[in-house]
């Protein structure tokens, strides 16, 4: 005891003087007494620091010592200060403006601007510093705002002002409608591996939601030749030192300063073609190791960005070690407006505490992501103290005042409420847009379908209702999954004929079990080439029937599970018994060029001959795919697999089984195919492919539902798919026997029409498809097809033609998914 307590006191003493931390803070402005908003403090040979806030205020935490803290912002001179920190202290800064001078080479050089000579060097060094670092860990801490600057009080019939005032803005429709804050430790390996795990996040006005903010998502890099940025930009945007830079921009050398004994050039950054997908604004090279220092670019709507008007994206850099610079701060500012409203805000993000040497697990990178439970609990001490860029007054309004909101939000009563309000019937919504009951807290969804858009027509069973509802309840909130049932009752009233159909998904550990049965009129081309509904406009205004139908009556199951990262296998078993079905309506709105419809038999259209005689059938099927990849992010809700940037390849296996059940049939096919959607080419767009083929290894007993089908085309209307034709036959071509088929779609961003003036300010997507499809009845068939898309939209000119010469055009719409 003698010797315990005085050595358990001096430990806890110890412990008391290593963990006290004081605070340095302050305002950081300029010569003008304003304040320089996210100007950045760090301390000299370190990696610790932060940023100021919007209004240039910082806040520090450091152990008691003497520190070299050094405040800097682009575009003003560094200054370095002394301190010896022993209690908190206050610290206001003035910044002055930098003052470039013009070396003896630039004032007398009447050639080329030497800002050329100095992007040339970097361009050279640009490799070496995209790879100078094998690995990396760091903290990351990223602060989002989002603000509404204006909005109408009405748009469209709702009420902007009554939503405007429950979201806790004020009278005029304006303030923080976002404002979210995340701690990360993110981890790096080349040549693409990312691992980070969210230590903290906070989102105003949602206790329970995590923020969108990701290291992952805001980290650039300017060394590569391009930035791709989906959503944002249909193309890739340029980078000042990319390899063919030269090419893209125009330079101008602004000046040099000095800093630390290290020679900063400030070069002006200026596209040669204000259509190009290139930024504006100034990079800042270091000489003798021409590396970047920092910059502020910006693109604009010149460029053809999406959704905003301004990017500005400023990018400071520090020295890690005597070879290393690394990203210090990177802050990304936009503003926009549509149809009255504007918006404007940023996202900031702040490196620290970098490791250039970690040791990784074998496995740490399958993990993209990881978010556990607790992170989004931390309290407003927690924050006081990690926080590293201290809350506006506006920003600390926004939290007390929605931190009140969302406690009133998250109530029972609230949800029955909200819910009250929302499930009320109306009948006018009910017929286009169905009717939805929802039970927020107990994660209950109810959904009828739309009347109108239930009613369709064919030949078979001439105009028929296909009403539909479906129930999901959430059953394992762990893994977010859900229990769904669904049902479709249906009549025709031409063929007199009921049906109905049930679906279930049921989740059962790392299973998912489907189940579905019923009686049913479904198309003879299981992959649906053909909407009822087109098919319905067809009929009724052009006398014209594409679909054809066979009635089924069946009851199928099946097995889906995820094996092992990107491995997928799904088992399946069904029984059926199958009808050909021959027109029973003759009915058309018009009657043009007293046309008539054909059979329902796509290969004798001019005589309702069964295309099958009736039979039963009992088939299993197998289908297992791999897309090489294991990445996943893991969320407390469960995982969630990660698109593979590598291609899918698929196999198939369909065994029908004769004399069991009943079963005419008995065959056995097997099929593979290999896929990959927008796989990115640069500046040229993005490029899918699909490639499939598949034969019948035993074709004993088949009957046509049984055939290979293919996704052809016959109408101005189309699906759009990675593996849809433009001009093929619905039916005609299906076999028993063997096929191969290839689909290769290049979209090219815009590359073309953005260089024309006018054009490219609807940016219009350039899109070349070429489809192929053999088998022993078609030989060599093949379509080209070009086209435009817009958003989603596109429309198409094919061309298709095969051994026999026969040659077809027609233009097609469509829906691009």
């Amino acid at each position: 005891m003698k010797f315990t307590l005085p050595f358990t006191l001096l430990l806890f003493i110890s412990i008391a003087a290593f963990s006290q931390q004081v605070t340095l803070s302050g305002k950081i402005t300029d010569d003008q007494n304003k304040a320089i908003p996210f100007a950045s403090v760090y301390i000299k040979n370190t990696t610790k620091g932060t940023s100021a806030n919007s209004d240039g205020e910082y806040v520090l935490q450091l152990k008691p010592g003497t520190y070299q803290v050094q405040y800097k912002a682009v575009g003003y001179g560094q200054q370095s200060r002394k301190l010896s920190i022993s209690a908190n202290q206050s610290i206001n800064v003035t910044l002055k403006a930098e003052s470039y001078q013009l070396n003896d080479v630039v004032i007398k050089s009447g050639g080329e601007d030497p800002a050329y000579a100095i992007i040339r060097k970097a361009i050279k060094k640009r490799k070496a510093h995209l790879n100078e670092v094998d690995a990396y860990t760091c903290e990351v801490y990223i602060k989002g705002l989002q603000k509404l600057l204006a909005a109408p009080k009405k748009f469209m019939g709702f009420d902007v002002q009554k939503a405007a005032r429950e979201n806790g803005l004020d009278s005029n429709r304006k303030g923080i409608i976002y404002l979210s804050e995340s701690e990360s430790k993110y981890s790096f390996k080349r040549p693409n591996n990312v691992h980070e795990e969210l230590i903290s996040s906070k989102v105003s006005g949602n206790n329970r939601a995590f923020s969108y903010n990701r290291a992952s998502d805001v980290n650039v890099n300017f060394y590569e030749n391009f930035q791709t940025w989906d959503g944002l930009s249909n193309r890739p945007v340029i980078s000042p030192i990319a390899d063919n830079a030269l090419f893209y921009y125009n330079y101008k050398y602004i000046g040099f300063s000095v800093e630390n004994g290290e020679t900063i050039d400030k070069i002006k950054v200026i596209p040669k073609r204000g259509y190009d997908a290139c930024f504006q604004g100034y990079i800042y090279i270091l000489e003798d190791s021409w590396r970047i220092y920092g910059l502020d670019l910006f693109i604009t709507k010149k460029q053809n960005i999406n959704f905003v008007d301004t990017l500005r994206v400023n990018e400071q850099f520090f020295p890690v070690d005597q070879k290393v610079w690394m990203p210090s701060s990177v802050k990304f500012e936009f503003t926009g407006g549509l149809l009255g409203f504007k918006i404007g805000g940023y996202f900031i993000s702040i490196y620290k505490d970098y490791d250039l040497s970690p040791v990784f697990t074998k496995n740490e990178f399958a993990e993209v992501l990881r978010i556990t439970k607790g992170v989004n609990k931390k309290d407003s001490a927690f924050w006081e103290q990690e926080r590293p860029i201290p809350l506006t007054e506006e920003e600390k309004t926004d939290y007390q005042k929605k931190a009140i909101l969302a406690k009133k939000r998250e109530s029972k009563p609230y949800l029955d409420s909200l819910d009250k309000v929302n499930n009320k019937f109306n009948a006018n919504k009910f017929l286009l847009g169905g009717y939805q009951h929802v039970n927020r807290y107990d994660h209950e969804y109810y959904n009828l379908d739309p009347l109108l858009t239930s009613i369709k027509f064919n030949t078979v069973e001439g105009f028929s209702l296909n009403y539909g509802a479906s129930y999901r309840k959430q059953i394992d909130t762990l893994n977010n999954r859900y229990l769904s049932i669904s049902t479709k009752i249906g009549y025709g009233f031409s063929d007199h004929k009921f049906k109905g159909v049930v679906n279930s998904t049921v989740p059962a550990g790392s299973f998912t079990l489907g189940f579905k049965a019923g009686s049913d009129v479904v198309d003879l081309n299981n992959t649906n080439p053909v909407s009822p509904f087109i098919n319905s406009l067809y009929s009724l205004f052009e006398k014209q029937n594409y679909e054809k139908l066979y009635q089924k009556q069946f009851l199928s199951a099946s097995v889906n599970k995820r094996i092992t990262g990107g491995w997928i296998a799904t088992v399946g078993a069904e029984w059926a018994d199958r009808k050909w079905l021959p027109n029973a309506s003759s009915y058309s709105f018009f009657d043009p060029s007293n046309r008539n419809y054909t059979s329902n038999n796509p290969l004798v259209p001019n005589q309702d001959a069964p295309l099958f005689p009736d039979n039963q059938s009992f088939k299993i099927s197998f289908r297992t795919t791999y897309d090489f990849s294991d990445k996943y992010e893991t969320y407390p809700s469960g995982k969630r697999y990660l698109p593979s940037p590598y291609p899918t390849i698929g196999f198939n296996y369909d065994k029908g089984i004769s004399n069991f059940l009943g079963s005419d049939v008995n065959y056995d096919q097997i099929s593979a195919d290999i896929s990959k959607s927008d796989i990115n080419v640069g500046v040229f767009g993005r490029t899918s492919f699909y490639i499939a083929a598949g034969k019948f290894l035993n074709n004993s007993s088949v009957f046509y539902p049984d055939y290979k089908q293919f996704a052809g085309n016959e109408v101005l209307f189309y699906k759009s798919g990675i593996d849809s034709f433009l001009l093929l036959n619905y039916y005609n071509f299906s076999t028993y026997t063997q096929y191969i088929e290839g689909h290769l779609e290049q979209n090219f961003s815009g590359f073309i029409l953005n260089k024309i003036p006018l054009i490219r300010k609807l940016k219009l997507q350039e899109i070349v498809d070429v489809n192929y499809l053999s088998t022993p009845t078609i030989k060599n068939y093949t379509e080209l097809g070009f086209g435009l898309q817009y958003l989603n939209f596109r429309i198409m000119y094919g061309t298709s033609f095969n051994s026999g010469s026969n040659i077809k055009s027609a233009i097609r719409l469509g829906l691009s998914f």
